[in-house]
């Protein structure tokens, strides 16, 4: 985005991709239909020591507008849940919409090229692909994050942006599974079993479908949540969302002869129902049930503590959270404040959007307030 804005505004320039062709991980997004953006973009979904910094870019270049360079190149596309907008057909859509829109600035590509050194003398960058030197007065770290190896992905950014003196926010796996310890370990059990569900840490709360796995959790909910946890702390999770404060107390009165299992069962998967009944242990019928007791299984219920050890990693996160610190930066431009010419972009700076295009967005979005400034 930032290269075919500038080329399209008469700017040379040269496209560098180590690996050997361009947007795999929009390749692989949205299960390769590419959830290339949200129609409820806003600055407050996403997370930043700088909460505000995401506004001016987003306010600049928004979802209407990306649509608009989809429809122009015929991309039929839908929306699934949630404001997420996804392609009828595949991926490689978006990635050949975005290489044509290069062509037409007169982009230049250089993929299958690693980088291997980067230097600045007299307001000139000098970048060194296979033993040939690249200069240009302006740099962009386009790169992305840590996120998904696999793929390619590497602290290229933040390696020189430290290089350069930017400070660099911790990062860590964002949108990403849960894992779940021993004592968890029955609901390692339920492997493929999802619910729909509110998961909330400290006053962050999600209303999606949760996913158990071999490994512990996962799913919309789990992911958007994880963005916000942090390391040995409680989730919470409301497993009926729908119900009213005293359901159970309810049911008790329509259906005395009812089992606790057999009340869930009619709510939440089976095999759910009966993990949940058997940590909460209520004995016998609920029309033999004191209140009291039923009470705090709506609790607990509400409430469900759940204590993760730890996430699956950027192997498997969608997203990095941290990067380049947004006090670096200019908002409007993108530029390093301090570093005229070179600029940061996407998911390599500490603005982390939520499940759902979200990222994509901002990806756009910023890729274009610095194309408009080279």
């Amino acid at each position: 985005m930032a290269a075919l804005t500038a080329g399209q505004r008469g700017r040379r320039v040269l496209l560098v991709d180590h690996a050997d062709e361009p947007g795999k991980k929009i390749l692989i997004s949205g299960g390769g239909r590419c959830n290339f953006t949200n129609i409820h973009t806003a600055a407050d979904r996403y997370i930043s020591e700088n909460v505000h910094f995401a506004r001016s870019a987003l306010a600049r270049y928004t979802p209407s507008d990306f649509i608009d360079l989809v429809n122009r190149h015929g991309i039929a596309w839908h929306e699934k849940t949630l404001g997420q907008l996804f392609c009828d057909g595949s991926a490689r859509q978006i990635v050949d919409m975005l290489i044509a829109e290069c062509q037409d600035g007169g982009v230049r590509f250089a993929f299958g090229q690693a980088v291997s050194a980067v230097e600045h003398a007299d307001g000139v960058f000098r970048v060194t692909l296979d033993g040939q030197d690249h200069c240009a007065p302006a740099l962009v770290l386009a790169t992305g994050g840590l996120s998904i190896p696999k793929m390619g992905a590497t602290g290229f950014a933040m390696d020189v942006a430290r290089r350069f003196g930017l400070p660099v926010v911790q990062t860590r796996p964002a949108l990403v599974p849960f894992t779940l310890g021993e004592d968890e370990a029955l609901f390692r059990s339920l492997s493929g079993v999802s619910a729909n569900v509110v998961a909330q840490w400290g006053k962050t709360a999600f209303r999606e479908a949760a996913l158990f796995t071999h490994k512990g959790l996962s799913g919309p909910a789990m992911l958007q949540i994880s963005s916000y946890w942090q390391h040995r702390t409680p989730i919470a999770v409301d497993f009926l969302p729908d119900e009213a404060p005293d359901w159970l107390i309810e049911e008790k009165r329509a259906r005395p002869k009812a089992g606790l299992r057999a009340v869930l069962a009619r709510r939440l998967p089976e095999r759910l129902a009966e993990t949940l009944a058997g940590r909460l242990a209520l004995e016998g019928d609920l029309g033999t049930c004191r209140d009291a007791p039923l009470r705090a299984v709506q609790e607990q219920l509400a409430h469900w503590p759940f204590h993760p050890n730890g996430t699956e990693g950027y192997a498997k996160a969608e997203v990095m959270a941290g990067g380049i610190s947004t006090k670096a930066l200019l908002q409007k431009t993108m530029e390093a404040n301090k570093v005229p010419g070179l600029y940061a972009i996407g998911e390599a700076v500490d603005v982390t959007g939520w499940l759902g295009g979200y990222n994509f967005q901002w990806a756009w979005a910023s890729g274009r307030a610095a194309g408009e400034a080279l």
